[in-house]
């Protein structure tokens, strides 16, 4: 699960949380709990933002998906944060202007959107600091 903490604009770190495809259901959705409270107790999150699940070709699959995403939800609400959930036609939307964008397209923008800063590591960074800037653009929009 990829993550991202941005703020005005500028990404302040990312990362992703990995568990193992061999260890029990329960204990990967802890892991995520688990690893997702310390972020959000290492920074101060005002608003936090998901992308909604997409897919439904493998029941199992989405089962997955579905049971990780209300994990992070309840995760981020203990917390006090609220949470937006996005479709990726959203943040394609919010990002690029175009809700068919293709995720290389995506990329860039959300680096010309940082000013140059490029986003290391692996897409999912990449796909959360684009959910991280919707967000943030949403704020922006709400106090004008």
């Amino acid at each position: 699960m990829g993550w991202a903490v941005v703020n005005d604009g500028v990404m302040i770190e990312g990362g992703v949380i990995v568990t193992g495809v061999k260890i029990d259901s329960g204990l990967r959705l802890k892991k995520i709990k688990e690893e997702l409270v310390e972020i959000l107790k290492k920074y101060d999150i005002k608003a936090a933002g998901i992308e909604s699940l997409f897919f439904a070709k493998n029941a199992k699959s989405a089962i997955k998906v579905a049971e990780a995403i209300g994990v992070i939800k309840l995760t981020i609400a203990e917390a006090g944060v609220s949470v937006k959930e996005l479709t990726p036609l959203q943040v394609k939307m919010a990002i690029v202007g175009y809700g068919r964008a293709e995720k290389r397209q995506v990329l860039e923008m959300v680096k010309v959107m940082l000013g140059g800063q490029e986003v290391a590591g692996p897409s999912h960074v990449g796909d959360a600091v684009a959910v991280a800037l919707t967000v943030e653009l949403g704020q922006r929009s709400q106090m004008l």
